[in-house]
């Protein structure tokens, strides 16, 4: 009997020590998302909008000689949306705005897995085109919003931060429903 006990014994101890140990993969940040909630843009820049109540107007620091070029710093988050605006006139055509648009969302082709594009019509006529991105690239859904005969607004959304775009998901599509809200409430200025 007492055989059999170290035997006993000495096989579970043989069997329950096993010496391949495998690290536990890292967890994600736990992302509270607050409700949608909306507010209009100040007066004084020739387009009007409603913004994220969860971001901040800010100027834009890369270029301060273009007063309508503004950021929606959401803080919380570490993201910007960088919307500029162009008149369309005797410097800038149509034409030469939207490739611009184009071509900056085509420079991403190098790291993208894929760009989606899609065309919309706006609750006031504004014809409107939706890149969304997808795969690890500096920005995941660009947009720009125009009557093509005098206004260009155009959005890009960055993060500042060098997390994989997978665990930023949930703070990338909350974004992009804000943008969306924000494309649908555009209203230029006459």
């Amino acid at each position: 009997m007492r055989k059999h006990l170290w035997i006993g014994i000495l096989l579970v101890g043989l069997v329950g020590c096993d010496k391949t140990y495998l690290p536990k993969p890292p967890g994600y940040n736990r992302i509270d998302l607050p409700a949608h909630a909306f507010q209009k843009l100040s007066s004084g820049y020739p387009y009007q909008i409603d913004f994220s109540t969860y971001s901040r107007i800010e100027a834009d620091s890369f270029n301060l000689h273009e007063d309508t070029w503004v950021n929606l710093n959401y803080a919380d988050f570490g993201a910007k949306v960088h919307l500029t605006y162009k008149r369309i006139g005797n410097n800038f055509d149509f034409k030469k705005l939207s490739n611009d648009a184009f071509r900056l969302t085509s420079q991403h082709q190098v790291k993208a897995y894929g760009i989606e594009e899609a065309v919309m019509i706006t609750p006031e006529g504004y014809t409107g085109v939706v890149a969304e991105l997808t795969g690890e690239v500096p920005t995941q859904f660009q947009f720009f919003v125009t009557d093509s005969t005098n206004n260009f607004l155009r959005g890009a959304l960055y993060f500042n931060t060098a997390m994989k775009n997978d665990s930023l998901a949930p703070v990338i599509e909350y974004i992009k429903a804000d943008m969306v809200h924000l494309m649908n409430s555009v209203k230029f200025e006459d």
